[in-house]
Protein backbone atom coordinates (compact mmCIF):
# COMPACT_ATOMS: atom_id res chain seq x y z
CA UNK A 1 0.00 0.00 0.00
CA UNK A 2 1.09 3.56 -0.60
CA UNK A 3 2.41 5.66 2.26
CA UNK A 4 -0.53 7.68 3.60
CA UNK A 5 1.64 10.69 4.50
CA UNK A 6 2.81 13.44 2.19
CA UNK A 7 6.35 13.02 0.86
CA UNK A 8 6.99 16.75 1.32
CA UNK A 9 6.33 16.63 5.06
CA UNK A 10 8.75 18.80 7.09
CA UNK A 11 11.68 16.87 8.55
CA UNK A 12 10.84 17.87 12.13
CA UNK A 13 7.30 16.51 11.76
CA UNK A 14 8.61 13.30 10.20
CA UNK A 15 10.31 12.75 13.57
CA UNK A 16 7.07 13.41 15.43
CA UNK A 17 7.95 10.99 18.24
CA UNK A 18 10.72 13.25 19.56
CA UNK A 19 8.32 15.55 21.41
CA UNK A 20 4.90 13.96 20.86
CA UNK A 21 2.17 13.50 23.45
CA UNK A 22 1.01 9.92 22.90
CA UNK A 23 -2.29 8.70 24.34
CA UNK A 24 -2.62 5.01 25.17
CA UNK A 25 -5.87 3.42 24.07
CA UNK A 26 -6.67 0.17 25.87
CA UNK A 27 -9.32 -0.96 23.35
CA UNK A 28 -11.50 -3.20 25.51
CA UNK A 29 -11.94 -0.40 28.08
CA UNK A 30 -12.14 2.71 25.90
CA UNK A 31 -15.62 2.68 24.31
CA UNK A 32 -18.09 -0.07 23.40
CA UNK A 33 -19.81 0.54 20.10
CA UNK A 34 -21.89 -2.63 19.76
CA UNK A 35 -23.23 -3.06 23.29
CA UNK A 36 -21.50 -6.29 24.28
CA UNK A 37 -19.72 -4.71 27.26
CA UNK A 38 -16.29 -4.78 25.57
CA UNK A 39 -14.67 -1.76 23.97
CA UNK A 40 -14.12 -1.95 20.22
CA UNK A 41 -12.90 -0.09 17.15
CA UNK A 42 -16.34 1.36 16.46
CA UNK A 43 -16.26 2.99 19.88
CA UNK A 44 -12.79 4.40 19.24
CA UNK A 45 -13.72 5.75 15.80
CA UNK A 46 -16.74 7.51 17.25
CA UNK A 47 -14.49 9.31 19.74
CA UNK A 48 -11.55 10.22 17.53
CA UNK A 49 -12.73 13.87 17.52
CA UNK A 50 -12.61 13.81 21.35
CA UNK A 51 -9.00 12.65 21.22
CA UNK A 52 -8.03 15.21 18.59
CA UNK A 53 -9.72 17.94 20.64
CA UNK A 54 -7.87 16.79 23.74
CA UNK A 55 -4.69 17.89 21.98
CA UNK A 56 -2.61 14.71 21.79
CA UNK A 57 -0.37 13.97 18.83
CA UNK A 58 -0.62 10.20 18.57
CA UNK A 59 -2.55 7.15 19.75
CA UNK A 60 -0.94 3.92 20.94
CA UNK A 61 -3.23 0.91 20.82
CA UNK A 62 -2.71 -2.04 23.12
CA UNK A 63 -3.09 -5.28 21.13
CA UNK A 64 -6.22 -5.45 18.98
CA UNK A 65 -5.28 -8.67 17.18
CA UNK A 66 -7.04 -12.04 17.13
CA UNK A 67 -6.47 -13.57 20.56
CA UNK A 68 -8.10 -15.91 23.10
CA UNK A 69 -7.61 -13.01 25.56
CA UNK A 70 -5.86 -15.09 28.21
CA UNK A 71 -3.79 -11.97 28.94
CA UNK A 72 -6.01 -9.22 27.52
CA UNK A 73 -4.69 -9.58 23.99
CA UNK A 74 -0.99 -9.90 24.78
CA UNK A 75 -1.41 -13.54 23.77
CA UNK A 76 -1.58 -12.98 20.00
CA UNK A 77 -2.97 -15.75 17.80
CA UNK A 78 -2.84 -13.86 14.48
CA UNK A 79 -1.29 -10.43 13.86
CA UNK A 80 -3.04 -10.08 10.52
CA UNK A 81 -6.57 -10.30 11.90
CA UNK A 82 -8.41 -8.05 14.35
CA UNK A 83 -10.03 -9.85 17.25
CA UNK A 84 -13.78 -10.19 16.55
CA UNK A 85 -14.52 -8.60 19.93
CA UNK A 86 -12.90 -5.41 18.61
CA UNK A 87 -13.96 -5.45 14.95
CA UNK A 88 -12.38 -6.19 11.59
CA UNK A 89 -9.19 -5.42 9.70
CA UNK A 90 -11.18 -3.11 7.42
CA UNK A 91 -12.32 -1.15 10.48
CA UNK A 92 -8.73 -0.86 11.71
CA UNK A 93 -7.64 0.46 8.32
CA UNK A 94 -10.49 2.97 8.36
CA UNK A 95 -9.57 4.04 11.90
CA UNK A 96 -5.96 4.69 10.85
CA UNK A 97 -7.09 6.77 7.89
CA UNK A 98 -9.59 8.75 9.99
CA UNK A 99 -6.99 9.39 12.70
CA UNK A 100 -4.51 10.65 10.10
CA UNK A 101 -7.15 13.00 8.73
CA UNK A 102 -7.39 14.51 12.23
CA UNK A 103 -3.60 14.85 12.50
CA UNK A 104 -3.14 11.87 14.83
CA UNK A 105 -0.34 9.33 14.41
CA UNK A 106 -1.01 5.64 15.12
CA UNK A 107 1.21 3.24 17.08
CA UNK A 108 0.33 -0.47 17.27
CA UNK A 109 1.61 -3.03 19.77
CA UNK A 110 3.85 -5.98 18.92
CA UNK A 111 4.75 -8.75 21.35
CA UNK A 112 7.98 -10.43 20.20
CA UNK A 113 8.65 -12.57 23.28
CA UNK A 114 5.69 -14.92 22.86
CA UNK A 115 2.49 -15.78 21.02
CA UNK A 116 -0.78 -17.43 22.04
CA UNK A 117 -0.98 -21.16 22.57
CA UNK A 118 -3.73 -20.95 19.91
CA UNK A 119 -1.29 -19.58 17.34
CA UNK A 120 -1.01 -21.83 14.28
CA UNK A 121 2.69 -22.40 14.93
CA UNK A 122 2.14 -23.67 18.47
CA UNK A 123 -0.75 -25.90 17.47
CA UNK A 124 1.45 -27.44 14.79
CA UNK A 125 4.29 -27.89 17.28
CA UNK A 126 2.06 -29.70 19.75
CA UNK A 127 0.66 -32.00 17.06
CA UNK A 128 4.09 -32.72 15.58
CA UNK A 129 5.62 -34.13 18.74
CA UNK A 130 9.16 -34.21 20.17
CA UNK A 131 12.03 -33.56 17.76
CA UNK A 132 9.82 -31.98 15.08
CA UNK A 133 11.05 -28.92 13.22
CA UNK A 134 7.92 -27.02 14.30
CA UNK A 135 8.97 -27.31 17.94
CA UNK A 136 12.19 -25.41 17.26
CA UNK A 137 10.10 -22.23 16.93
CA UNK A 138 9.56 -22.45 20.70
CA UNK A 139 11.48 -23.77 23.73
CA UNK A 140 10.40 -27.39 24.10
CA UNK A 141 12.57 -29.51 26.38
CA UNK A 142 12.34 -32.85 28.19
CA UNK A 143 11.84 -32.59 31.92
CA UNK A 144 14.33 -33.42 34.64
CA UNK A 145 13.96 -36.16 37.19
CA UNK A 146 13.68 -39.91 36.78
CA UNK A 147 10.52 -39.63 34.67
CA UNK A 148 10.83 -36.11 33.29
CA UNK A 149 8.43 -34.95 35.96
CA UNK A 150 10.45 -31.83 36.91
CA UNK A 151 10.69 -28.62 34.84
CA UNK A 152 13.82 -28.26 32.68
CA UNK A 153 15.13 -25.44 34.90
CA UNK A 154 14.12 -23.23 37.81
CA UNK A 155 12.94 -20.18 35.86
CA UNK A 156 9.86 -18.46 37.25
CA UNK A 157 6.99 -16.82 35.39
CA UNK A 158 6.54 -13.05 35.60
CA UNK A 159 2.94 -13.84 36.52
CA UNK A 160 3.87 -16.25 39.32
CA UNK A 161 4.76 -19.94 39.48
CA UNK A 162 7.02 -21.98 37.22
CA UNK A 163 7.86 -20.68 33.75
CA UNK A 164 7.36 -24.20 32.35
CA UNK A 165 4.22 -26.14 31.41
CA UNK A 166 4.15 -29.82 30.52
CA UNK A 167 2.50 -31.14 27.38
CA UNK A 168 0.74 -34.44 26.78
CA UNK A 169 1.78 -36.88 24.07
CA UNK A 170 -0.81 -38.05 21.50
CA UNK A 171 -1.31 -41.23 23.55
CA UNK A 172 -2.06 -39.18 26.66
CA UNK A 173 1.23 -39.81 28.45
CA UNK A 174 3.15 -36.83 29.86
CA UNK A 175 5.35 -35.18 27.24
CA UNK A 176 7.89 -32.41 26.94
CA UNK A 177 7.77 -29.08 28.70
CA UNK A 178 7.63 -25.66 27.04
CA UNK A 179 8.82 -22.27 28.29
CA UNK A 180 6.39 -19.45 29.10
CA UNK A 181 7.87 -16.48 30.93
CA UNK A 182 4.34 -15.12 31.26
CA UNK A 183 1.14 -17.22 31.34
CA UNK A 184 1.04 -20.88 30.14
CA UNK A 185 -1.16 -19.63 27.30
CA UNK A 186 1.81 -17.52 26.10
CA UNK A 187 4.61 -19.83 24.89
CA UNK A 188 7.95 -18.10 24.37
CA UNK A 189 9.36 -17.92 20.85
CA UNK A 190 12.84 -19.11 19.94
CA UNK A 191 14.48 -16.12 18.28
CA UNK A 192 17.46 -18.24 17.24
CA UNK A 193 15.18 -19.67 14.54
CA UNK A 194 15.31 -17.50 11.37
CA UNK A 195 11.62 -18.16 10.70
CA UNK A 196 10.71 -16.25 13.88
CA UNK A 197 12.70 -13.23 12.72
CA UNK A 198 11.26 -13.34 9.20
CA UNK A 199 7.69 -13.58 10.46
CA UNK A 200 7.97 -10.58 12.76
CA UNK A 201 9.53 -8.44 10.05
CA UNK A 202 6.64 -9.45 7.81
CA UNK A 203 4.19 -8.41 10.54
CA UNK A 204 5.87 -5.00 10.83
CA UNK A 205 5.56 -4.47 7.07
CA UNK A 206 1.92 -5.55 7.19
CA UNK A 207 1.01 -2.76 9.62
CA UNK A 208 3.41 -0.14 8.29
CA UNK A 209 1.95 -0.67 4.82
CA UNK A 210 -1.50 0.00 6.29
CA UNK A 211 -0.41 3.34 7.66
CA UNK A 212 0.77 2.57 11.19
CA UNK A 213 3.30 5.24 12.13
CA UNK A 214 5.15 3.11 14.65
CA UNK A 215 5.14 0.09 16.93
CA UNK A 216 5.37 -0.23 20.68
CA UNK A 217 7.51 -3.28 21.53
CA UNK A 218 6.24 -5.25 24.51
CA UNK A 219 8.76 -6.73 26.99
CA UNK A 220 11.52 -5.63 24.64
CA UNK A 221 14.42 -6.91 26.76
CA UNK A 222 13.22 -10.54 26.88
CA UNK A 223 13.10 -12.27 23.45
CA UNK A 224 16.74 -13.48 23.43
CA UNK A 225 17.48 -16.49 25.67
CA UNK A 226 20.61 -18.35 26.69
CA UNK A 227 20.23 -21.53 24.59
CA UNK A 228 21.69 -23.58 27.44
CA UNK A 229 18.67 -22.61 29.60
CA UNK A 230 20.72 -22.65 32.83
CA UNK A 231 19.35 -22.46 36.35
CA UNK A 232 20.08 -19.16 38.05
CA UNK A 233 19.75 -17.57 41.44
CA UNK A 234 17.09 -14.83 41.31
CA UNK A 235 18.60 -13.18 44.37
CA UNK A 236 22.03 -12.86 42.74
CA UNK A 237 21.46 -12.94 38.97
CA UNK A 238 24.46 -13.68 36.82
CA UNK A 239 25.85 -11.46 34.11
CA UNK A 240 24.62 -11.83 31.51
CA UNK A 241 21.09 -12.71 32.59
CA UNK A 242 19.81 -15.85 30.83
CA UNK A 243 16.75 -14.08 29.37
CA UNK A 244 16.72 -10.37 30.22
CA UNK A 245 18.78 -7.79 28.34
CA UNK A 246 21.10 -10.20 26.57
CA UNK A 247 23.50 -8.61 24.08
CA UNK A 248 22.09 -10.59 21.16
CA UNK A 249 18.63 -9.04 21.60
CA UNK A 250 19.98 -5.91 19.91
CA UNK A 251 20.38 -7.78 16.62
CA UNK A 252 16.59 -8.03 16.47
CA UNK A 253 16.04 -4.30 16.78
CA UNK A 254 18.81 -3.33 14.38
CA UNK A 255 17.02 -5.36 11.72
CA UNK A 256 13.69 -3.75 12.67
CA UNK A 257 15.22 -0.25 12.51
CA UNK A 258 16.56 -0.88 9.01
CA UNK A 259 13.07 -2.00 7.99
CA UNK A 260 11.39 1.03 9.59
CA UNK A 261 13.87 3.46 8.03
CA UNK A 262 13.21 1.95 4.63
CA UNK A 263 9.86 3.72 4.38
CA UNK A 264 9.60 7.11 2.68
CA UNK A 265 8.40 8.42 6.02
CA UNK A 266 10.34 6.40 8.62
CA UNK A 267 8.29 4.52 11.18
CA UNK A 268 9.00 4.73 14.91
CA UNK A 269 10.12 1.90 17.20
CA UNK A 270 9.15 2.47 20.85
CA UNK A 271 10.38 0.01 23.45
CA UNK A 272 9.00 -1.22 26.75
CA UNK A 273 12.42 -1.44 28.40
CA UNK A 274 12.40 -2.15 32.15
CA UNK A 275 16.07 -1.76 33.14
CA UNK A 276 17.76 -0.13 36.11
CA UNK A 277 21.15 0.40 34.46
CA UNK A 278 21.11 3.71 32.48
CA UNK A 279 23.88 2.56 30.12
CA UNK A 280 22.17 -0.74 29.34
CA UNK A 281 18.90 1.16 28.85
CA UNK A 282 20.49 3.68 26.47
CA UNK A 283 21.92 0.86 24.35
CA UNK A 284 18.41 0.19 23.04
CA UNK A 285 18.25 3.79 21.79
CA UNK A 286 21.41 3.87 19.73
CA UNK A 287 20.93 5.46 16.29
CA UNK A 288 20.49 2.07 14.59
CA UNK A 289 17.98 0.66 17.10
CA UNK A 290 14.81 2.06 18.72
CA UNK A 291 13.70 5.66 18.46
CA UNK A 292 12.46 5.94 22.05
CA UNK A 293 11.60 3.87 25.12
CA UNK A 294 9.38 4.22 28.16
CA UNK A 295 10.92 5.90 31.20
CA UNK A 296 10.01 3.54 34.01
CA UNK A 297 12.50 5.08 36.45
CA UNK A 298 10.41 8.23 36.28
CA UNK A 299 7.11 6.33 36.63
CA UNK A 300 8.46 4.46 39.66
CA UNK A 301 9.82 7.60 41.33
CA UNK A 302 8.12 8.84 44.52
CA UNK A 303 6.62 12.33 44.75
CA UNK A 304 9.84 13.81 46.10
CA UNK A 305 11.74 16.72 44.58
CA UNK A 306 15.25 15.40 45.20
CA UNK A 307 14.40 11.94 43.86
CA UNK A 308 12.68 13.36 40.79
CA UNK A 309 15.61 15.67 40.06
CA UNK A 310 18.00 12.72 40.16
CA UNK A 311 15.79 10.74 37.77
CA UNK A 312 15.37 13.70 35.41
CA UNK A 313 19.13 14.31 35.32
CA UNK A 314 19.90 10.62 34.77
CA UNK A 315 17.23 10.36 32.09
CA UNK A 316 18.43 13.35 30.11
CA UNK A 317 22.08 12.26 30.38
CA UNK A 318 21.36 8.71 29.24
CA UNK A 319 19.31 9.84 26.26
CA UNK A 320 21.75 12.57 25.27
CA UNK A 321 24.53 9.98 25.09
CA UNK A 322 22.78 8.31 22.14
CA UNK A 323 20.93 11.31 20.67
CA UNK A 324 17.48 9.96 21.57
CA UNK A 325 14.51 11.89 23.00
CA UNK A 326 13.55 11.27 26.61
CA UNK A 327 10.03 10.17 27.52
CA UNK A 328 7.88 10.86 30.59
CA UNK A 329 5.03 8.65 31.77
CA UNK A 330 2.94 8.39 34.94
CA UNK A 331 0.46 5.57 34.26
CA UNK A 332 -0.32 2.75 31.86
CA UNK A 333 -2.33 -0.48 31.67
CA UNK A 334 0.10 -2.35 33.96
CA UNK A 335 0.46 0.01 36.92
CA UNK A 336 -1.67 1.57 39.65
CA UNK A 337 -3.18 4.84 38.41
CA UNK A 338 -1.15 7.78 39.65
CA UNK A 339 -4.08 9.63 41.26
CA UNK A 340 -4.17 6.71 43.69
CA UNK A 341 -0.37 6.36 44.05
CA UNK A 342 0.12 10.05 44.76
CA UNK A 343 -2.52 9.95 47.47
CA UNK A 344 -0.60 7.41 49.55
CA UNK A 345 2.11 7.74 52.16
CA UNK A 346 4.41 5.72 49.85
CA UNK A 347 4.03 7.43 46.48
CA UNK A 348 6.34 5.11 44.53
CA UNK A 349 4.98 2.30 42.42
CA UNK A 350 5.53 -1.18 43.87
CA UNK A 351 5.19 -3.79 41.13
CA UNK A 352 4.91 -6.66 43.59
CA UNK A 353 1.66 -6.21 45.52
CA UNK A 354 0.69 -2.71 44.30
CA UNK A 355 0.06 -1.52 47.90
CA UNK A 356 -3.40 -3.05 47.74
CA UNK A 357 -5.90 -1.15 49.94
CA UNK A 358 -3.23 1.12 51.41
CA UNK A 359 -4.90 4.28 52.80
CA UNK A 360 -5.41 6.77 49.96
CA UNK A 361 -6.25 10.48 50.02
CA UNK A 362 -7.79 10.94 46.55
CA UNK A 363 -8.06 14.71 46.96
CA UNK A 364 -4.32 14.92 47.63
CA UNK A 365 -3.60 12.41 44.86
CA UNK A 366 -5.61 14.47 42.39
CA UNK A 367 -3.84 17.68 43.38
CA UNK A 368 -0.46 16.02 42.86
CA UNK A 369 -1.59 14.42 39.60
CA UNK A 370 -2.41 17.86 38.20
CA UNK A 371 0.99 19.15 39.32
CA UNK A 372 2.74 16.13 37.82
CA UNK A 373 1.11 16.69 34.43
CA UNK A 374 2.48 20.22 34.09
CA UNK A 375 5.89 18.98 35.23
CA UNK A 376 5.84 16.18 32.62
CA UNK A 377 4.68 18.39 29.78
CA UNK A 378 7.40 20.96 30.47
CA UNK A 379 10.27 18.47 30.30
CA UNK A 380 12.13 17.93 27.00
CA UNK A 381 11.06 14.93 24.95
CA UNK A 382 7.84 12.97 24.53
CA UNK A 383 5.05 12.32 27.02
CA UNK A 384 2.67 9.36 27.37
CA UNK A 385 -0.86 9.60 28.74
CA UNK A 386 -3.00 6.65 29.76
CA UNK A 387 -6.68 6.73 28.87
CA UNK A 388 -8.83 8.14 31.66
CA UNK A 389 -6.12 10.12 33.41
CA UNK A 390 -7.50 13.22 31.66
CA UNK A 391 -10.70 12.54 33.63
CA UNK A 392 -8.88 12.18 36.96
CA UNK A 393 -9.76 8.51 37.34
CA UNK A 394 -8.33 6.49 40.21
CA UNK A 395 -7.47 2.82 40.71
CA UNK A 396 -10.58 0.69 41.31
CA UNK A 397 -9.49 -1.65 44.11
CA UNK A 398 -12.78 -3.14 45.26
CA UNK A 399 -13.54 -5.31 42.22
CA UNK A 400 -15.11 -8.57 43.48
CA UNK A 401 -12.71 -11.49 43.22
CA UNK A 402 -15.09 -13.45 41.00
CA UNK A 403 -15.02 -10.65 38.41
CA UNK A 404 -11.24 -10.20 38.27
CA UNK A 405 -9.67 -11.35 35.01
CA UNK A 406 -5.96 -10.59 35.23
CA UNK A 407 -3.88 -13.82 35.17
CA UNK A 408 -1.61 -12.31 37.83
CA UNK A 409 -4.50 -12.43 40.32
CA UNK A 410 -5.29 -16.05 39.52
CA UNK A 411 -1.71 -17.35 39.29
CA UNK A 412 -0.77 -15.81 42.66
CA UNK A 413 -3.90 -17.06 44.37
CA UNK A 414 -5.03 -13.50 44.90
CA UNK A 415 -1.97 -12.38 46.86
CA UNK A 416 -1.33 -9.90 44.03
CA UNK A 417 -4.63 -8.39 42.89
CA UNK A 418 -3.18 -7.69 39.45
CA UNK A 419 -3.92 -4.93 36.98
CA UNK A 420 -7.69 -4.95 36.56
CA UNK A 421 -8.08 -1.84 38.70
CA UNK A 422 -6.47 0.45 36.12
CA UNK A 423 -8.36 -1.21 33.24
CA UNK A 424 -11.93 -0.47 34.28
CA UNK A 425 -13.96 0.89 31.30
CA UNK A 426 -14.07 4.66 30.90
CA UNK A 427 -17.06 6.78 31.97
CA UNK A 428 -18.32 9.01 29.16
CA UNK A 429 -21.77 10.27 30.18
CA UNK A 430 -24.82 9.73 32.36
CA UNK A 431 -25.25 9.25 36.08
CA UNK A 432 -25.02 5.47 36.40
CA UNK A 433 -23.02 2.59 34.86
CA UNK A 434 -22.18 1.98 32.07
CA UNK A 435 -21.76 5.79 31.94
CA UNK A 436 -22.01 5.89 28.16
CA UNK A 437 -19.26 3.32 27.73
CA UNK A 438 -21.83 1.12 25.96
CA UNK A 439 -24.66 2.48 23.80
CA UNK A 440 -28.06 3.19 25.27
CA UNK A 441 -30.12 0.02 25.64
CA UNK A 442 -27.12 -2.32 25.87
CA UNK A 443 -27.92 -5.36 28.01
CA UNK A 444 -24.38 -6.61 28.63
CA UNK A 445 -22.60 -4.89 31.55
CA UNK A 446 -19.06 -3.55 31.09
CA UNK A 447 -16.48 -6.33 31.30
CA UNK A 448 -15.25 -4.85 34.60
CA UNK A 449 -17.57 -2.97 36.99
CA UNK A 450 -17.39 0.82 37.19
CA UNK A 451 -17.73 2.62 40.55
CA UNK A 452 -20.85 4.72 40.99
CA UNK A 453 -18.63 7.61 42.19
CA UNK A 454 -17.46 8.06 38.59
CA UNK A 455 -20.78 9.80 37.79
CA UNK A 456 -19.05 13.10 38.62
CA UNK A 457 -16.00 12.19 36.52
CA UNK A 458 -17.55 11.45 33.13
CA UNK A 459 -16.32 13.40 30.13
CA UNK A 460 -19.81 14.88 29.83
CA UNK A 461 -19.87 16.02 33.47
CA UNK A 462 -16.48 17.74 33.07
CA UNK A 463 -17.23 19.40 29.74
CA UNK A 464 -17.14 23.18 29.97
CA UNK A 465 -16.13 23.28 33.64
CA UNK A 466 -13.14 25.56 34.01
CA UNK A 467 -11.78 23.71 37.06
CA UNK A 468 -12.26 20.15 35.73
CA UNK A 469 -9.40 17.77 35.01
CA UNK A 470 -10.51 17.42 31.39
CA UNK A 471 -10.43 21.18 30.82
CA UNK A 472 -7.05 21.34 32.52
CA UNK A 473 -5.59 18.67 30.21
CA UNK A 474 -6.96 20.38 27.11
CA UNK A 475 -5.55 23.73 28.19
CA UNK A 476 -2.14 22.33 29.10
CA UNK A 477 -1.81 20.37 25.86
CA UNK A 478 -2.87 23.38 23.78
CA UNK A 479 -0.34 25.63 25.49
CA UNK A 480 2.41 23.03 25.19
CA UNK A 481 1.85 22.76 21.45
CA UNK A 482 1.93 26.55 21.05
CA UNK A 483 4.95 27.21 23.28
CA UNK A 484 8.13 27.33 21.18
CA UNK A 485 10.29 27.06 24.29
CA UNK A 486 8.98 23.54 24.91
CA UNK A 487 10.39 22.22 21.64
CA UNK A 488 13.85 20.79 21.33
CA UNK A 489 16.35 19.68 23.97
CA UNK A 490 17.05 23.01 25.71
CA UNK A 491 16.79 22.54 29.48
CA UNK A 492 18.53 24.13 32.44
CA UNK A 493 17.91 24.05 36.17
CA UNK A 494 17.27 27.44 37.74
CA UNK A 495 19.65 28.58 40.51
CA UNK A 496 18.55 29.54 44.01
CA UNK A 497 15.48 27.31 44.11
CA UNK A 498 14.40 26.28 47.66
CA UNK A 499 14.65 22.67 48.83
CA UNK A 500 11.62 20.62 47.86
CA UNK A 501 11.00 22.69 44.72
CA UNK A 502 11.93 21.88 41.13
CA UNK A 503 12.62 24.84 38.89
CA UNK A 504 13.91 24.83 35.32
CA UNK A 505 13.92 26.97 32.20
CA UNK A 506 13.05 25.97 28.64
CA UNK A 507 13.83 28.29 25.77
CA UNK A 508 13.76 32.06 26.07
CA UNK A 509 11.76 33.35 29.01
CA UNK A 510 9.73 30.19 29.77
CA UNK A 511 10.13 28.34 33.06
CA UNK A 512 8.44 25.73 35.23
CA UNK A 513 8.26 25.57 39.03
CA UNK A 514 6.93 22.51 40.87
CA UNK A 515 6.54 22.80 44.63
CA UNK A 516 6.73 19.34 46.23
CA UNK A 517 7.57 20.72 49.67
CA UNK A 518 5.14 21.01 52.55
CA UNK A 519 4.95 24.82 52.51
CA UNK A 520 4.23 27.63 50.05
CA UNK A 521 7.20 29.20 48.31
CA UNK A 522 7.58 32.67 46.75
CA UNK A 523 7.10 33.07 43.02
CA UNK A 524 9.58 35.23 41.07
CA UNK A 525 8.51 38.85 40.84
CA UNK A 526 9.61 39.27 37.23
CA UNK A 527 7.39 36.50 35.78
CA UNK A 528 3.71 35.95 35.10
CA UNK A 529 1.80 32.72 35.60
CA UNK A 530 0.90 31.14 32.23
CA UNK A 531 -0.85 28.09 33.71
CA UNK A 532 -1.16 26.64 37.21
CA UNK A 533 -2.10 23.12 38.26
CA UNK A 534 -4.15 24.60 41.13
CA UNK A 535 -7.32 25.99 39.51
CA UNK A 536 -7.69 28.47 42.37
CA UNK A 537 -4.28 30.06 41.85
CA UNK A 538 -4.59 33.59 40.49
CA UNK A 539 -2.37 34.49 37.55
CA UNK A 540 -1.05 37.39 39.59
CA UNK A 541 -0.26 35.15 42.60
CA UNK A 542 3.03 35.70 44.34
CA UNK A 543 3.21 32.41 46.23
CA UNK A 544 3.27 28.83 44.95
CA UNK A 545 1.32 26.48 47.24
CA UNK A 546 2.47 22.98 48.13
CA UNK A 547 1.87 20.22 45.55
CA UNK A 548 1.42 22.77 42.77
CA UNK A 549 3.19 23.37 39.47
CA UNK A 550 3.17 26.57 37.42
CA UNK A 551 4.36 27.56 33.99
CA UNK A 552 5.87 31.05 34.00
CA UNK A 553 6.86 33.62 31.42
CA UNK A 554 9.45 36.20 32.24
CA UNK A 555 8.36 39.79 31.67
Amino acid sequence: MADQHAAAEPAEHAQWWRDAVIYQVYPRSFADGDGDGIGDLTGVRDRLPYLADLGVDALWFSPWYASPQADAGYDVADYRRIDPAFGTLEQAEALIAEAHALGLQIVVDVVPNHVSDRHAWFREALAAGPGAEARDLFWFRPGRGAYGELPPNDWQSVFGGSAWARTANPDGTPGEWYLHLFAPEQPDLNWNNPKVREEHESVLRFWFDRGADGVRIDSATMPAKDPALPDFDHTAPPAPHPYIDRDDVHDIYRAWRALADGYERPRALIGEVWLGDPERFAAYLRPDEMHSAFNFDYLNCPWDAAALRRVIDATLAAHASVGAPATWVLSNHDVTRHVTRYGRADTSFGLSLRQHKAPTDLELGTRRARAALLLDLALPGGCYLYQGEELGLWEVEDIPDELRQDPIFHRTGGTDIGRDGCRVPLPWSGDRPPFGFSPEGATAPPWLPQPQQWAAYTAQAQEGRAESMLTFYRTALRLRRAERGLRGPDFRWLPGIPAGVLGFARGDGFSCLANLSGAATPLPEDADVVLASDPGLDRAARELPSDTTVWLRQR
